[in-house]
C-alpha cells in the first residue's frame, strides 16, 4: 500500500471497488469490506496487479479476517437497462446494503460515489493506495474470475476463462462467428453489431 493516503476521520470505514465494467459479458461485481485493525492481512495491493494464486489467498484471508464483507452486482440486462456506469452504482451501494456492520464512512475506488446513507469519498486509485479498497477489488475480481470460468463451461468455444469477457480478438471472433449469448451486453457495440442491432 502507498503511504501518501491520509484516511478521514471516521470509526468504521469501508472500502468499496468494482470488477468487470469493460467485459462484453456478464455481471458488474463490486465488494465492500470493513478489515479489522487488530488483525491486518499482510500484501494487499491492487487485484490486478497480483498472482492469480496470491489472488485466492488473500481472497480466503479477506473473509476469515475480515470484520464485515459484502459482495453486490448488477446483472447484463441492468448494465443494458441503466448504461454501465449507473449499473455499477447500483451494484456498490448493493454490495454496502450487505455489509453486516454499518460503517461510517465508505471509500469507493475511483472518481464518484454512489448515493448511501453514510458519508462517502472517492479515491482515485483507491485500490493501490486504501487498504480496504484494495480487499474489495481482490473479493471483486477473484468472484467474477470464477463466474467467467463457470460460463466457459457452458459456452467453451468463447473463451471465456481466457479474456475474462474482455472485448480480446479471440472474443471479438467468436462472437462474429457464434453470436451472443443470455449473458451478453447487449448495450455494448460489439455485442449490438454481432446480433446486427447496430
Amino acid at each position: 500500500m502507498s503511504d501518501l493516503y491520509i484516511y478521514p476521520q471516521a470509526v468504521c470505514i469501508a472500502g468499496v471497488d468494482e470488477v468487470g465494467r469493460g467485459p462484453l459479458v456478464g455481471a458488474v461485481v463490486t465488494a465492500a469490506v470493513i478489515l479489522d485493525p487488530a488483525n491486518p492481512i499482510k500484501g494487499l495491493a491492487d487485484s490486478k496487479k497480483l498472482s492469480e494464486k496470491r489472488r485466492e489467498a488473500l481472497y480466503i484471508e479477506i473473509k476469515e479476517k475480515a470484520l464485515a464483507w459484502s459482495l453486490g452486482r448488477a446483472e447484463p440486462h441492468e448494465i443494458d437497462e441503466l448504461n454501465i456506469l449507473h449499473a455499477t452504482m447500483l451494484a456498490m451501494q448493493r454490495a454496502v446494503a450487505g455489509l453486516g456492520i454499518t460503517p461510517d464512512m465508505v471509500l469507493i475506488d475511483g472518481n464518484r460515489c454512489p448515493k448511501l446513507p453514510m458519508a462517502s469519498q472517492a479515491v482515485v486509485k483507491g485500490d493501490s493506495k486504501v487498504a480496504e479498497i484494495s480487499a474489495a477489488s481482490i473479493l471483486a475480481k477473484v468472484t467474477r474470475d470464477r463466474e467467467m470460468v463457470e460460463l466457459d463451461l457452458q459456452f467453451p468455444e468463447y473463451g471465456f476463462a481466457k479474456h475474462k469477457g474482455y472485448p480480446t480478438p479471440v472474443h471479438l471472433e467468436s462472437l462474429a462467428r457464434l453470436g451472443a449469448t443470455a449473458y451478453h451486453r447487449r448495450s455494448f457495440s460489439p455485442v449490438k453489431r454481432a446480433l446486427g442491432l447496430a
